[in-house]
């Protein structure tokens, strides 16, 4: 019985290179997991990456990795208006796809992908928000289910980073850049997350970069109804212009709690929280882990067992809905309607 899947990298952007990649190579999290190949528009390129992290096979386009019938399953970190043209390509071609963040650039988009799904059933596929695979956030969804910290009411959380690059792929409009698409994204998602709802409407402020029209500073607000555990709101805040900084807190009717590395704990150190109920503080402290690694390995048992992947597709799709929304409510400058609805 097969034990491992063999794996492809289309693209070497940095995400792969600095975070996922080097998940992959790392055991205990990847015991499912075989890195075999990567590709890039360039071979020399991929030959280094390749040397760098000890992968047998680099290509010199992307067809050429899709066609070797040895890779089961592809990652795909090309730029966000790729994303959609390269999955549907990868499963054409037979293999099993994670991809990365956001999985479109609009809900349309998002549905011609997952029709392309359908016509190849054996084949598993699935957005790479890696948080919500860390110890931290499967720990904090249990409080919030559990009742720990009372009725969940709200979630704030920040995100941000400064990159005034103008090479910078974030800088590209037609290619999905800006702040909103790049980090805003997992505020949206953890909200569905936890309050395990769709937001019934929204409103969002968007600061456009004049000299790329990408948004800089994003705000928002999703307002949730009484399916899941709502009624409740969550406010979010991202930047790329500002100083790096990340922070969730969850408030409920008894307690709140707070993750101090929300996005990208470090792999080295363990990461912390805290909660706090009926005025006492407790910090906990999770196990040093990589969440690329848990990804890719939880994937690759999804395969190997043939059962449903840890997030669907279709929470891709109503990720894309409420970010359009946000991005229309920038331009209506109202209160945009999305439509509530129990996540799964």
């Amino acid at each position: 019985m097969k034990t491992r899947v063999r794996w492809g990298i289309l693209g070497t952007a940095t995400i792969a290179r600095e975070a996922v990649v080097p998940g992959m190579r790392k055991s205990p999290y990847c015991e499912r997991v075989e890195l075999r190949a990567i590709a890039s528009r360039s071979l020399d390129k991929a030959q280094r990456v390749a040397r760098e992290f000890d992968i047998p096979q680099a290509y010199g386009s992307y067809d050429q990795l899709l066609a070797n019938p040895d890779i089961d399953a592809v990652y795909i970190p090309l730029p966000n208006h790729l994303h959609v043209p390269f999955a549907i390509q990868s499963l054409a071609a037979g293999k099993h796809v994670l991809c990365e963040k956001p999985i479109a650039l609009s809900v349309e988009e998002a549905q011609q992908l997952v029709a392309a799904a359908g016509r190849y059933p054996k084949l598993k596929l699935m957005e790479a928000f890696m948080y919500r695979h860390h110890p931290q956030w499967q720990w904090a969804q249990q409080v919030v289910d559990t009742g720990q910290i009372g009725d969940l009411r709200t979630i704030h959380s920040f995100f941000s980073f400064s990159d005034d690059d103008p090479e910078s792929i974030l800088h590209r409009q037609d290619w999905g850049g800006g702040g909103l698409m790049d980090i805003g994204c997992y505020s949206i998602s953890l909200a569905r997350f936890l309050f395990r709802a769709e937001p019934e409407r929204v409103v969002g402020i968007l600061e456009k970069d004049p000299r790329f029209g990408v948004d800089r500073l994003t705000s928002g607000m999703l307002e949730f109804g009484a399916d899941g555990l709502g009624p409740g709101s969550a406010t979010f805040t991202c930047s790329t212009r500002t100083v790096p900084y990340q922070r969730v807190t969850l408030h409920g009717t008894r307690g709140r709690v707070e993750l101090e590395l929300p996005f990208n704990p470090p792999t080295d150190q363990s990461c912390r929280a805290w909660m706090e109920v009926n005025g006492g503080i407790e910090e906990i402290s999770f196990e040093i882990c990589d969440q690329y690694g848990i990804q890719a390995d939880l994937f690759s048992r999804a395969i190997l067992d043939d059962k449903p992947v840890p997030t669907p597709i279709e929470d891709a799709v109503e990720n894309m809905r409420v970010l359009g929304a946000i991005v229309q409510s920038g331009k209506s400058q109202r209160w945009e309607e999305v439509g509530g609805s129990v996540v799964r």
